[in-house]
C-alpha cells in the first residue's frame, strides 16, 4: 500500500493533470485505459499485464535483460495495487481540475506562470481535500486488490501474499480464526479511512 501510494503521488496526480487538458490528442483513448480497471475483470487485467511484464513480454523482456523482474515479485504487487486504484484517483482529480475556475488560471498565466507552475502552486492547493480523499480511496482499493495481484504475484506465501490473499489462504487452510483477525484488521483500516473522509467532508461543509 505504501509503495502504491508513492506511485499515486508521483504518477497518478500528473496523469490527472495531463488528462484534464482540453486539447490533448487521443484523450478518449487515455481515459478509457485509465478507467479500464473499473469495468474490466481484474483477473483479465492481471493476465494481460502478465503477458506484457513477463520475461518474454513486450515490456518485461527489456527489464529482464537488466535483471529487473515484475512477475512473482514485490514489484508486481506494487504495480497491481497501482493499476487497480488508479481510476479512483485520476477521475476525481481530473474532474476537479477541469472544474477549476478558468479566470484564476488565466490570471496566473498573465502573471508569468506556465500551466505546470499554475497547477502545482495554485490548482493543487485549492483542490487539496479532493486530492487527499482520492489518494485515500485509491490506496484502500490497492490494499484490497486480489485478481491482478494473484496473477502478477502468484500468491507466494511470505513473499507475494497480500492481506486479502492471506485471508483467502487462511480460509483455504481452514484457519478461520486467522481469517477473522485479518478481516478485523481490514475493517479497522476501512473505518479509519471512512472516518477521515467524513471529517474532511464535514470540514468542507463548515467553510
Amino acid at each position: 500500500m505504501g509503495a502504491s501510494f508513492i506511485l499515486f503521488v508521483l504518477m497518478g496526480i500528473p496523469l490527472a493533470f495531463l488528462l484534464a487538458k482540453e486539447n490533448l490528442a487521443n484523450k478518449w483513448l487515455y481515459e478509457a485505459l485509465v478507467t479500464l480497471p473499473l469495468i474490466f475483470p481484474p483477473i483479465a487485467i492481471g493476465f494481460l499485464l502478465l503477458l506484457l511484464l513477463g520475461r518474454n513480454g513486450w515490456i518485461g523482456s527489456y527489464f529482464h535483460h537488466i535483471n529487473i523482474n515484475f512477475i512473482f515479485d514485490f514489484k508486481g504487487l506494487v504495480i497491481a495495487g497501482f493499476i487497480s486504484g488508479l481510476p479512483l484517483l485520476v477521475k476525481p482529480l481530473q474532474a476537479a481540475i477541469e472544474l477549476f475556475p478558468k479566470a484564476i488560471r488565466e490570471a496566473s498565466y498573465v502573471s508569468g506562470k506556465n500551466s505546470l507552475q499554475t497547477f502545482i502552486w495554485i490548482v493543487l492547493p485549492s483542490i487539496r481535500p479532493t486530492v487527499i480523499a482520492a489518494l485515500l480511496v485509491a490506496s484502500a482499493r490497492a490494499l484490497g486488490e486480489v485478481g491482478i495481484t494473484l496473477m502478477l504475484g502468484g500468491n507466494i506465501v511470505g513473499k507475494t501474499d497480500t492481506m486479502s490473499l492471506a485471508i483467502y489462504n487462511a480460509v483455504f487452510d481452514g484457519d478461520y480464526n486467522l481469517a477473522l483477525i485479518l478481516c478485523a484488521f481490514l475493517i479497522v483500516i476501512s473505518i479509519g479511512i471512512f472516518f477521515a473522509l467524513n471529517m474532511m467532508a464535514s470540514a468542507k461543509r463548515a467553510l
